[in-house]
């Protein structure tokens, strides 16, 4: 049976009239998925019961059961879920001054190779639909009876190689009807998807675009995300200018610092040459130690020198907080271990 979480507003409104129901039936039953989190149809009560029949008689709801909770000295949260099919994922809520945070995945396994991610480590079996997507939230939500006010795509999987699913995810989180999470509040990572770009600067959500950039060009950029020999650091920045031009939203640009790799002023100068004149900000992360892995973490302070180094030269740049490393849940570290 479909999954009925898979399904924005105005898809589910289609759905309820194939079935012979009024397609006001459909925000009914998005507030009782979205706001009341409902797990069964038999509690949404201002719905007939002939509805709810037709609803059980075609569609299932989406829950997850939590195979893992992990919480690290810094108050975060890593969930490995069951996605019901024998699958898992991994899906990391997060505490800061404005509110909760949530990583998610968009993928079970990713494609993309980076040498830096413990996901390379596993191999990929699907992509998520909108609704698993989706139930991360959810179930997340009613785990800890908080609310969750900023999302981000940065879980496992490369989320604009699983475009249709992810956006649909948003318009459903965004929706008012929804969760409510305001677009400026969703942040989207990519490993550099090009045609994915530009198919997103034309969907006018006004999420945040986060670039995995990493590197300042295309032979170092290479060894570290093979996806950069598809698409290579000057198409990937027409694709950055285009979207900026396209949407005026800033991009986010992360940047995952290796000891003795890309963590010189040298490499500091071309990425403000490289970035020159964009609306951006640069994102800048202390590589984080993986299985097998061959980099190793910048020390504090070539971390603060490249920083401020950028400040310095015109280009905004922070060091993002770490948070969850002593569970495996910082940037990087995601890749759906299994109970063993």
């Amino acid at each position: 049976m479909k999954n009925i979480k898979d399904y924005d507003l105005e898809e589910l409104k289609k759905e309820l009239v194939e079935i012979g129901e009024k397609p006001f039936r459909a925000e009914q039953i998005f507030k009782w998925l979205y706001q009341e989190k409902v797990k069964d149809f038999d509690d949404m009560t201002n719905i007939s019961l002939d509805l709810r029949k037709k609803l059980k008689d075609n569609y299932t709801i989406c829950n997850y059961q939590i195979l893992r909770k992990q919480e690290s000295k810094d108050g975060t949260i890593k969930y490995l879920f069951d996605v019901l099919d024998g699958n898992a994922i991994e899906t990391v809520l997060m505490s800061y001054h404005h509110g909760y945070s949530i990583c998610i995945s968009s993928q079970i396994g990713c494609k993309m190779g980076c040498k830096f991610c413990a996901s390379t480590g596993i191999n990929f079996v699907r992509s998520l639909t909108s609704g698993e997507i989706v139930e991360q939230i959810l179930a997340v939500e009613q785990d800890t009876g908080i609310k969750i006010s900023n999302v981000v795509f940065m879980g496992i999987g490369e989320p604009l190689d699983n475009y249709s699913a992810v956006v649909n995810a948003i318009r459903i989180i965004n929706n008012p009807r929804g969760l409510n999470i305001g677009a400026r509040h969703i942040s989207v990572s990519t490993s550099g998807l090009v045609p994915g770009i530009y198919r997103l600067a034309e969907e006018k959500i006004q999420c945040t675009l986060s670039i995995s950039l990493h590197a300042t060009n295309n032979e170092k950029r290479n060894s570290m995300m093979p996806v950069n020999q598809a698409f290579p650091i000057e198409e990937l920045m027409k694709a950055c200018k285009d979207y900026i031009a396209k949407t005026n939203r800033r991009i986010s640009f992360e940047y995952a610092l290796a000891k003795d790799n890309n963590d010189n002023l040298e490499d500091a100068k071309e990425l403000i040459k490289l970035l020159k004149g964009m609306l951006c900000h640069v994102n800048l992360i202390p590589i984080n130690k993986i299985d097998n892995g061959i980099y190793s973490k910048s020390s504090n302070e070539s971390i603060m020198r490249f920083r401020d180094y950028l400040n310095e030269h015109g280009i905004v740049a922070t060091i993002r907080r770490e948070l969850g490393s002593d569970i495996d849940a910082a940037c990087g570290q995601l890749r759906r271990k299994n109970l063993k």
